[in-house]
């Protein structure tokens, strides 16, 4: 088997999994180096590692670059991604620079594998909003085509990064001491608390913060059709890890409830946990740390024709992130794109 040259830019939360998922799916490399903004040493999958400064030289001999986009990492593909192309490298970055880029594909392996081929050496990983809703939405629109959908999401701290993790333990110890409570990550306190803004104002849609417009262009872009209407409010909770999305979709076709759980049961990275009489469904507390998507409460729409509600629950820093980047690389590995 033909072993790769692997670089991992960031050394946050993302990064970190980064290197932990490739040691343990056996990725075929030959060697990982990681980058970041500053040389220091860090502890990544249970070992002390080096960690070096990112530059332009940094990806001579690079045959795969991983970008994890958080660590104050978001834009290190602006600076260096193309750069790594141009010396042979093949870029798969988590940031939001170039995801509508039309020169880049917006991959979720298991919903749009075929983006991939006619690649230029750089293909972004969408928003692990995105990811988590499309890996349950995807089945269901190819049986029954989907035209509508609402979005409502529960996005765990860990999706802003350790500063985020650090800040969510840190306000809920103050509380239980009886200290003061400071804030400074988020607008407001996260702790017993949760926050209708995630990213800027988008200066698209009125009203609309950025990870609102991701979730609706990102579609768009990974299914290949602009006809679906989609609305979205994503919401920042307290919880550590494991991103939760209230999903109702209206369908072109009559739906059938448990045609639909059999069809995602069998769909590649998802599972279902359905059973709301005996209080089981997915939760993130569960779903952390695990690569699959879990979905539940399956059911029918009362308010819509042909429309269907279910509860979505995945591990943004796992399928979200790093594994499904390290999946676009299994996958590009398999098409014999690399």
């Amino acid at each position: 088997m033909k072993r790769y040259n692997v670089a991992v830019v960031g050394a946050g939360i993302v990064g970190k999994k980064m290197v932990e998922v490739l040691i343990e799916r056996n990725f075929p490399y030959k060697d990982i180096k990681i980058l970041a903004t500053r040389e220091r040493e860090e502890v990544i999958a249970g070992k002390r590692v080096k960690v070096e400064k990112t530059e332009i030289e940094s990806f001579n001999n690079i045959d795969i670059a991983f970008f994890a986009g958080t660590e104050g990492e978001k834009g290190a593909s602006k600076l260096f991604g193309w750069e790594a192309v141009k010396k042979g490298a093949i870029v798969i970055d988590n940031g939001g620079d170039f995801r509508m880029d039309s020169r880049v594909p917006l991959v979720i392996p298991e919903v749009n594998p075929h983006h991939l081929k006619g690649h230029q050496g750089f293909i972004a990983n969408p928003n692990c909003s995105t990811i988590i809703m499309l890996m349950a939405v995807s089945p269901i629109h190819r049986r029954y085509s989907v035209k509508r959908i609402i979005a409502s999401t529960y996005q765990a701290v860990s999706g802003t990064g350790k500063n985020a993790v650090d800040e969510l333990e840190t306000q809920v110890r103050a509380y239980v001491n009886g200290n003061e409570i400071k804030n400074a990550v988020y607008p407001y306190q996260i702790a017993f608390n949760v926050i209708p803004e995630i990213g800027g104002l988008s200066s698209e849609y009125s009203g609309y913060y950025t990870e609102e417009v991701k979730m609706i262009k990102e579609t768009h872009k990974i299914l290949g059709t602009e006809d679906i209407e989609i609305s979205a409010t994503c919401v920042r909770v307290p919880v550590f890890n494991g991103h939760s999305e209230s999903i109702t979709i209206q369908c072109e076709r009559e739906i059938d409830i448990e045609e639909i759980k059999e069809l995602l049961n069998y769909s590649s990275g998802v599972k279902v946990i359905d059973e709301p009489e005996k209080s089981k469904y997915p939760v993130p507390i569960n779903v952390s740390g695990k690569d699959e998507v879990y979905v539940g409460r399956i059911r029918k729409s009362t308010a819509l024709d042909n429309g269907l509600d279910m509860w979505i629950v995945g591990d943004n820093i796992r399928k979200g992130a790093a594994l499904n980047a390290i999946q676009i690389a299994e996958e590009m590995i398999k098409m014999q794109l690399i």
